[in-house]
């Protein structure tokens, strides 16, 4: 694997989630790989989850790592070609993506979508610049539009808590006080379609995500309907993708909680994390034994690691 942009770039994606699980009985068993290695992990967003685990996951393979935000620690990048650079940015990434390129010999990114402009969110001018620019391998750390580590984890989770061969999972909306992009549920849709279940999305209506990346899957305006029978609930906000960037409705009706998951088989509950508690889903749930979002943030390190070993075999 030369790269790591979007779950796509792995190859094989079932047969790379067992051996993600694989490494995580044994992380250590490659560290030769990462031997003077150093990545370079550039954050124009906060991380916790994805800071941790991915460094942790470097330190599994032998590989150093340089951390820096962008956002406080570093000189403004512009993006754009061929522009005047008289005001706040300071620095291109031409200049920026070749300097890195030295010092490390793989680039982790992660910079959120701005939620001002879809046409420059989907356009990822931040990763595929250093993609663009870089002379060596680059890592998506979640970016505008998606986040193929952590719906690399979801799967590990799926796989490893589901009960039946074809279980059924659905998407669910909810309630959150600021707009939130979509990569998350971008990326996790992306990732289900790669593996044998029945998928639904619930969502209030005007809450459609991108129609090319849903195509083909039934979405339901009605949580409840959506939700009966299900084996896996993964709840997560997104804004409006038609209206973009905007949050069209703050009510809590679609809040998630235990008395809305008896209509399931005994549902395992999943989020990316952060969570806002009584907000996108209740205590109830999120204390409850079916709840697996500490597993899953666990499952961040060894996602990341599989990336790392692939990239790092391929030299």
């Amino acid at each position: 694997m030369k790269q790591f942009l979007t779950i796509n770039d792995l190859s094989n994606f079932e047969v790379g989630i067992e051996e993600a699980i694989t490494l995580k009985k044994n992380p250590y068993n490659h560290k030769k790989f990462g031997k003077n290695k150093t990545l370079g992990m550039l954050f124009f967003n906060p991380s916790l989850r994805t800071r941790m685990s991915t460094q942790k996951a470097a330190k599994n393979m032998g590989v150093n790592t340089m951390i820096i935000n962008l956002s406080n620690e570093a000189w403004e990048i512009e993006f754009e070609d061929g522009t005047q650079m008289n005001g706040l940015r300071s620095e291109h990434i031409k200049e920026a993506a070749a300097v890195v390129s030295q010092y490390c010999d793989i680039i982790a990114v992660r910079a959120f979508a701005s939620l001002n402009n879809k046409e420059n969110d989907e356009a990822e001018q931040v990763l595929n610049n250093f993609a663009k620019y870089a002379s060596i391998p680059v890592i998506n750390m979640e970016s505008a539009t998606a986040h193929p580590l952590q719906a690399l984890a979801d799967a590990m989770t799926i796989i490893e808590h589901k009960n039946k061969k074809r279980p059924k999972i659905v998407l669910t909306w909810a309630p959150h006080p600021k707009a939130l992009p979509h990569a998350v549920s971008n990326s996790f849709t992306r990732m289900v379609q790669k593996i044998d279940a029945e998928f639904i999305i619930a969502q209030p209506e005007g809450y459609e995500l991108n129609p090319k990346i849903t195509k083909g899957i039934p979405v339901y305006h009605n949580q409840r309907d959506a939700m009966e029978g299900a084996d896996f609930v993964y709840a997560k906000n997104w804004c409006s993708y038609i209206d973009y960037g905007k949050i069209l409705r703050t009510d809590n009706q679609w809040m998630l909680t235990a008395e809305k998951l008896k209509v399931t088989n005994n549902a395992k509950f999943m989020h990316c994390l952060p969570i806002r508690r009584n907000i996108v889903v209740s205590d109830d749930v999120l204390d409850n034994p079916n709840s697996l979002v500490i597993k899953q943030a666990n499952n961040r390190t060894f996602a990341a690691q599989l990336v790392l070993k692939k990239i790092l075999e391929n030299g």
